[in-house]
């Protein structure tokens, strides 16, 4: 099959301009298409679909740059040139603020055309193949999710379930050294599943669901449940928990679950990374449009070689004196993900031997029509 020719929208007001660049289009190989003003040039944008457009800044009735207004609307992939009467350079900069990509001067000679027509061409290749390149890998990452989801995660979550069954000793007596591989077994799968759940979250970080489902909520009832979901925890690691939350309950614009996983991801941290007999404090404060929340520890802190990198993919630290670095080193930046999916930021300072601050600002929200902020029927604030 023949390759469709690129097709050339030529927009002015003067007959001259049209009908020379028209040959010279022509002639060139590509297929051509004119309007004299710029409404008729926009109905053609519609319904031709042209992959470059030159048009005139000064026209009868709409001009060239209510036309590269409009043209970003239909499709922001056309490459408008515009065409500028000479010593105009003024106006050619302020066309390609609004969208332009280049400009001609009048009067321009043919090969002018030529060379801003191969440019103009050559970058609208660029942005196909990158667009094409864009849904190709939201495609495989789709595909890729699915195939984690269903095809490791499931078998492994089936493998565990075995360990269970015949460490619980439903499967016949079991002896003490293959409990014991059995038991390193098991946690070697759990921390693969681990791993694949920490995954499949961040994956699901860049599908933007998250800002398609925000709601007004109390930060300060999901934060009193965290506390006591992980109070057996701070009593097994001897932490002294201090919270400050604030007389009244600010509401932020939030995802339910997403920011339970970013405090517990927190929380979590400022437990097992402490000291013994060391100290985890909570505290919220309000400010005038957001509400920031700090969740604070005493343990040995975080190395200023490595606090620039705690967010990022992967990056673990060793933060606790003789402890072996554990996790997936996605929990950080998962949280950070979430965050800024709120039109938040989270932060860290640490000092080391003197512990580390996180401290997370999200946008404050009314309580509008119908919302249901978290735990308004089922958690006392105090």
């Amino acid at each position: 099959m023949e390759p469709k020719k690129p097709i050339i929208l030529v927009i002015d007001d003067e007959e001259s301009i049209r009908d020379s660049c028209f040959q010279i289009i022509v002639k060139d190989g590509y297929q051509a298409e004119t309007a004299q003003n710029g409404t008729e040039g926009l109905e053609k944008i519609r319904n031709v679909h042209p992959d470059m457009v030159l048009v005139d800044l000064k026209m009868p009735g709409k001009s060239g740059y209510e036309v590269l207004e409009e043209l970003r609307t239909i499709n922001p992939h056309i490459i408008p040139v515009v065409i500028t009467g000479y010593g105009t350079v003024d106006s050619a900069v302020e066309a390609m603020k609004r969208g332009a990509f280049d400009f001609i001067q009048k009067p321009f000679t043919p090969e002018e055309l030529r060379k801003i027509i191969r440019r103009s061409l050559e970058r609208r290749k660029l942005i196909q193949e990158a667009e094409t390149l864009r849904l190709e890998k939201k495609i495989l990452e789709e595909n890729f999710i699915t195939m984690v989801s269903h095809q490791l995660r499931s078998p492994l979550v089936a493998v565990q379930q075995y360990f269970e069954v015949i460490l619980g000793g439903m499967a016949g007596q079991v002896e003490a050294k293959q409990e014991h591989m059995l038991i390193r077994a098991g946690e070697r799968v759990k921390a693969l599943l681990n791993l694949i759940n920490d995954w499949l979250d961040m994956a699901r970080m860049n599908s933007g669901e998250i800002a398609d489902n925000l709601h007004p909520l109390s930060i300060k009832k999901l934060l009193i449940k965290l506390i006591d979901f992980f109070r057996p925890m701070i009593q097994k690691e001897n932490i002294s928990l201090k919270m400050d939350l604030i007389q009244d309950d600010p509401l932020v614009l939030g995802d339910k679950e997403a920011l339970e996983q970013v405090f517990s991801n927190l929380i979590s941290n400022a437990i097992k990374y402490n000291r013994s007999k060391g100290t985890a404090a909570i505290f919220i404060k309000k400010e005038e449009k957001s509400v920031v929340i700090e969740v604070q520890d005493t343990g040995i802190g975080i190395a200023p070689e490595h606090l620039p990198f705690i967010f990022d993919q992967f990056y673990r630290v060793n933060r606790k004196e003789g402890q072996k670095t554990k996790g997936t080193g996605l929990g950080l930046s998962i949280a950070k993900k979430i965050v800024e999916a709120h039109k938040g930021t989270i932060r860290a300072k640490s000092k080391p031997g003197k512990g580390s601050t996180f401290t997370v600002t999200l946008p404050k929200a009314e309580a509008g029509k119908g919302a249901n902020p978290l735990g308004q029927d089922q958690t006392s604030s105090d």
